[in-house]
């Protein structure tokens, strides 16, 4: 029997693949594995037809995520600033900030109280790590509501969570099995 389960909530990082790295040392591989953007958007999110996906995205990859949003279904509404306080890497500005997109399918009303600054100033830490409060506040917001983290690193209580740092498993394959059931 196929699990029917969907979520109204929905919170991605995806692992964006880069071309532009000179260096080894530097590439993203040496942290976790990335995909192409084509299989990024082609996975199967398990979404409820009245749902909102909050969607990480750096400076350099805006337009891909914006494609991701819209292969999986999703319509661009806004988006809040990470400034992380700290100077990283880049070309053309050394990137200090990465974006937190919105997209909403079908009809999901934004968070009814405690609505938070569209800039989040707060120092990073690990690579690539998210900062804690946003889980947080989507919870605060949103307690009833049936949640999913794609890509994540560790597991969220109250979340079920899919990614290459929860077992290990292919994303694509640890959400086949969510979906079959």
């Amino acid at each position: 029997m196929k699990n029917t389960k969907k979520y109204s909530i929905i919170l991605a990082d995806p692992p964006w693949r880069y071309d532009f790295s000179k260096d080894n040392a530097d590439k993203i591989e040496n942290h976790y594995p990335t995909m192409t953007l084509e299989n990024i958007k082609n996975l199967t999110i398990p979404s409820d037809d009245n749902s909102v996906l909050y969607l990480w995205a750096t400076a350099p990859k805006l337009l891909e995520a914006l494609e991701v949003m819209s292969a999986w279904g999703f319509k661009y509404t806004t988006q809040m600033v990470w400034d992380k306080e700290w100077i990283g890497m880049g070309y053309w500005f050394r990137g200090q900030h990465e974006m937190l997109l919105v997209g909403k399918k079908g009809k999901f009303s934004p968070p009814k109280t405690d609505r938070v600054s569209s800039v989040l100033r707060e120092r990073r830490t690990a690579h690539s790590k998210k900062p804690v409060i946003i889980k947080k506040w989507i919870n605060q917001w949103f307690p009833e509501a049936s949640k999913i983290e794609l890509f994540a690193r560790e597991k969220t209580e109250g979340w079920d969570c899919v990614g290459n740092g929860i077992n290990g498993k292919d994303i694509r394959q640890e959400l086949e099995e969510l979906c079959q059931g």
